[in-house]
Formats: C-alpha cells, structure tokens, sequence
C-alpha cells in the first residue's frame, strides 16, 4: 500500500499531460442539489489538506479544492466555517454542521456517531522530528529511547498508532504529550518539549517543507488510514458526494489535485 506522496509522485505524469486547467471536463448525469447552502466545518491545521495561507490569510488547502469542485458538481454553495478537532464529530454527529473535513480517518468506531463518504485518499503514518535528531530513526528504537516523548491530539489517529504501534499500548503512558492542535504538537517539537510527532504523509510534507530545514520524517510507515467526509447519520449529501467523489477519480480531478498540492506547491514560498 503506497502513501499519499508516493501516489502523488507516481500521478505526476499522468497529472501533467492534462488539460491547462486544475480540472479536467465535469462528469455528466451527477444529483443536482439546486443551489441549497452546505454546512462544511474544518479544522484548518492540517496542511497541504487545508491551512491559513501564511501570505495571504485565506483558507486553501487539497480539501478546499475537492469540495469547491464537488460543489460545483453537485450545485450547491459551500459555507465554511472552523472549529476544533475534538469538538469536530460531535458537532457533525448533532447536525450543526452538514460535512466535516479535515483529514478524517475512516473508522468503525466513528461510524457508531457519523456517516463517511467513500475514501478520497489513503494515507500511512510517519514519524516527524528535529532534523538534528539523530538518537533514534524509527519506532521501535524511540520506543527504546527512555524519557522520549510523543506529542499528539487525544483521540486521533496520531495518538492511536503512538499508544498502540509505537509505546507499550499503556493509553495513560506519561511519555505521550497530549495538546488540542495537530499545530501545537509540531511547535512542541520545534520547541523540544517533544522529541516525535506522528503524523501522515500528507502533513508531513507540508510541514517538513514550511520547516525551513527544520524538520524531517524518519522511519517506516506504522499504520495506514482512508479519509473520508463525515455527515450526520442518514444524510442525504453522502450519495451524491460518493457520486462526485467516483467522478473526480475517473476523470482525473483527483489526480490534478494532487499533482497541485503534492508536488507543485510549496508551502511557505
């Protein structure tokens, strides 16, 4: 199973020979949601997925682009709105907002709260830390490294493969660091109040490359992970966001999106 850069990288011929336009021609005999308002919250901490752009103060990102398109697709106008990632599924869960994106790995136990969309892509986890780190380059000799620290968000994916995949499997083990932002453990790192952060590829790389040398991923990847859309249970958005999302695979979009965001643009330039 590849990661999302080694799909990207492998997309870039493919993605390059299409048409001078992001996305290729819309696919046909898509729902028609007739202009209705959605509901789209997001975390904005996880780039190249959706962040602030430092130059600029908008909010862009890979998943900015996929559901401005499926919007498009679909005929309906987004509303964007933000909160955090511990609130985020709940929220969702309550109908407060109607789509949650933020690089929402697809698991059982979410589904028990929220309905997902079909993949949009596959991810593996990686260790990211201090380009000087040289105590420690993959799981199991930071596991051996004693006094190493992890830092992560409760309840993510992130945490879940540190607990599980990295340490002794102890949820309450003081090594890990637990903080309310993806963006406050990579600051921890930076900082040293952390020595590892767990993260995908697609962070990974954005923060690696915003780093300015700083940072660096080691290791293998520990686990793997979809993302997907979350919705209320039994939305009535899911179908036709499957529909869009099968249509942008077969026609390319997602391809060009990740040649965009994967290999052409630099965070931080």
């Amino acid at each position: 199973m590849s990661t999302v850069l080694s799909l990207a990288r492998s997309l870039a011929v493919a993605a390059a020979a299409a048409a001078a336009s992001i996305f290729p021609a819309q696919a046909q005999d898509l729902p028609d949601l007739g202009g209705q308002t959605v509901v789209v919250v997001t975390e904005n901490a996880y780039p190249p997925l959706q962040f602030i752009d430092p130059k600029t103060g908008e909010q862009i990102g890979w998943e900015y682009d996929a559901m401005n398109e499926i919007a498009k697709r679909l005929n309906f106008t987004v509303e964007y709105q933000n909160t955090s990632w511990d609130a985020m599924i709940q929220a969702v869960a309550d109908g407060q907002y109607q789509i949650g994106m933020t690089g929402i790995s697809i698991k059982e136990e979410r589904k028990e709260k929220v309905d997902f969309s079909d993949s949009y892509m596959r991810s593996e986890m990686f260790m990211l830390v201090r380009a000087d780190e040289d105590r420690f380059d993959d799981a199991k000799s930071f596991a051996a490294f004693e006094g190493g620290l992890v830092g992560a968000q409760p309840g993510t994916t992130s945490f879940y493969v540190a607990v599980y995949d990295v340490l002794d499997g102890d949820e309450a083990n003081p090594r890990i660091k637990l903080m309310e932002t993806f963006g406050a453990t990579v600051q921890a790192l930076r900082t040293g109040d952390v020595d590892v952060v767990l993260t995908d590829g697609v962070a990974g790389k954005g923060y690696v490359e915003a780093s300015g040398g700083g940072l660096k991923l080691v290791g293998g990847p520990l686990g793997a992970d979809d993302f997907g859309f979350i919705f209320a249970k039994g939305s009535e958005l899911v179908a036709p966001v499957n529909a869009a999302i099968a249509a942008m695979k077969a026609d390319g979009t997602m391809d060009a999106l990740n040649k965009k965001w994967f290999l052409d643009y630099k965070l931080g330039e």
